[in-house]
């Protein structure tokens, strides 16, 4: 199970007593499932995301990522595992304007302290699997939005992690882009055997062919997980 999460409670103070964001979670994904969670703003979305990816550390509960127990790890302990083992895709791409889509992901293997040069291939490679090899060179002032959050995807996949966190990944983007990342995303998971969860307000992107998106599309209210949330894929 690439993410467990048991019994995850988050809280921050707010006046003289604490705001519950996350209200005894559970979840777990295993290699090479999809798991979508919706909800409204303030429903306690980030905050999962911000526990899962070891960035926030909950009052209480048990937050495993490969079978390893975040709880009581020091912050570079913390550091190292989202530098191994956790890709983000984050909401705004935030790409580097002075660098070309390649230097993008290169520069992730060069924060990690090794040699870019090695991971020239391989990063060429992510580039043709998310569709924009032909962009390799080109700033983002060059590229679309869609093809800025294509980057963004495969900068997320260099190093081969084990865990996706994806922060609503279609914001920016009108439906029928929206639903091409998503599907896109449902394609590399499923390929390369990685755990993903996507937190979204966007339900209309995840309505794609049975098979091509997320395998659960989960609820979210008040800090707590709910049902399952039925979409047009998950009807078929």
């Amino acid at each position: 199970m690439s993410l467990s999460l048991s019994d995850v409670t988050l809280t921050f103070p707010d006046g003289r007593g604490r705001l519950t964001a996350l209200g005894d979670v559970d979840l777990d994904v295993a290699n090479g499932s999809f798991v979508a969670v919706t909800g409204p703003s303030g429903s306690g979305k980030s905050s999962l995301l911000s526990v899962a990816g070891t960035l926030l550390t909950p009052d209480s509960g048990q937050v495993e990522i490969d079978g390893i127990s975040t709880t009581g790890l020091s912050a570079d302990e913390r550091a190292r595992i989202r530098r191994d083992r956790i890709g983000f895709v984050f909401q705004h791409d935030n790409l580097l304007p002075s660098l070309t889509a390649l230097d993008q992901l290169l520069l992730t293997v060069d924060l990690r302290g090794q040699k870019p040069a090695r991971y020239r291939d391989e990063a060429l490679a992510l580039l043709d699997e998310v569709g924009v090899a032909a962009a390799s060179s080109r700033r983002p002032h060059e590229l679309s939005g869609g093809m800025r959050q294509r980057v963004n995807i495969a900068r997320a996949l260099m190093g081969s992690p084990s865990l996706l966190l994806i922060d609503e990944p279609t914001s920016a983007l009108e439906t029928e882009r929206g639903r091409a990342v998503i599907e896109l995303i449902g394609a590399l998971v499923r390929e390369r055997d990685v755990a993903a969860v996507l937190v979204s307000h966007d339900l209309d992107s995840m309505s794609v062919a049975p098979g091509c998106g997320v395998d659960r599309t989960l609820h979210m209210c008040d800090g707590r997980l709910g049902s399952p949330v039925r979409t047009s894929s998950s009807s078929a």
